[in-house]
């Protein structure tokens, strides 16, 4: 990738403890951008920022914890940004994991829940942090939002019916976004990811227990699953091969791109 040296520039990333959002962050450290993370889980977020710490001595780093679906948590994070760097540039809002359920099992709580999440975490922190990135754009600077999305968007599965549908809709707004901030030049983008690394897989693996038994080991085991999925790459993505797309489009790399989407699936993706 080619290194952009953003001294000076501020990224935020919700769900910046784990995964490809942890893995953003990182990439942002190295670019020597000061960086916000946050998350819901107070352990969690602790370990990542002391990872990062370890790795980045001289990073200027803020995390905090925050819920994404509380206003007031939001609210809160943002003003901590502003207080700390006194600005934003670049925002990415990374939502949460996938459910499983078919139409004839998905309660209408489920799918209160499901778009809930889905929406309100990309539209409460662009609320907070609008102000500060219409501030950046103002100077000529680049500003910018990018959101993790998935491949179900565009490809819904049945059994992941609530969720496909709620990232259809997320897709949908994201363009209508791209499109209302364009004048003031705020860019907004997303990426759509197939199957990537996760915690959630990693407890899958372990709770295996004919793939315990077996010996079979966590490449065996997700290789094996990426052919029942018919991923032409033959694996599973990484959070670092997410997070690339994403610093992309987060960045002055992709200065003439709004309203657009990276697919980050391993080649599932059946559409044209």
């Amino acid at each position: 990738m080619i290194q952009l040296d953003l001294t000076g520039q501020v990224a935020v990333v919700t769900g910046g403890s784990s995964g490809i959002g942890l893995a953003t962050a990182e990439l942002f450290l190295q670019a020597g951008a000061c960086v916000a993370i946050c998350g819901r889980d107070g352990d969690r977020l602790a370990r990542a920022e002391r990872e990062l710490r370890e790795r980045h001595p001289q990073a200027q780093l803020l995390a905090a914890r925050c819920d994404v679906l509380d206003a007031n948590d939001v609210a809160a994070f943002a003003g901590a940004v502003e207080q700390r760097f006194g600005r934003a540039d670049m925002l990415v809002n990374n939502a949460g994991q996938g459910r499983v359920s078919t139409f004839a099992d998905t309660t209408d709580e489920a799918w209160r829940e499901e778009l809930d999440l889905k929406y309100f975490s990309i539209i409460r922190p662009t609320r907070a942090f609008l102000p500060m990135l219409r501030s950046t754009a103002k100077q000529g600077q680049n500003a910018s939002i990018v959101c993790v999305n998935s491949l179900l968007a565009l490809q819904p599965e049945p059994h992941m019916v609530a969720t496909s549908s709620a990232r259809a809709g997320v897709l949908s707004l994201i363009k209508s976004l791209a499109v209302e901030l364009a004048p003031e030049h705020i860019r907004v983008n997303s990426i759509l990811i197939g199957i990537v690394e996760s915690g959630q897989w990693r407890r899958r693996y372990e709770n295996d227990a004919a793939a315990q038994a077996a010996g079979q080991s966590w490449q065996q085991w997700t290789g094996e699953l990426a052919r029942k999925k018919h991923i032409p790459l033959g694996r599973f993505g990484l959070p670092e091969e997410a997070a690339q797309a994403l610093f992309y489009l987060a960045t002055s790399l992709s200065s003439y791109t709004t309203g657009s989407h990276i697919d980050v699936s391993g080649g599932v993706a059946r559409h044209v």
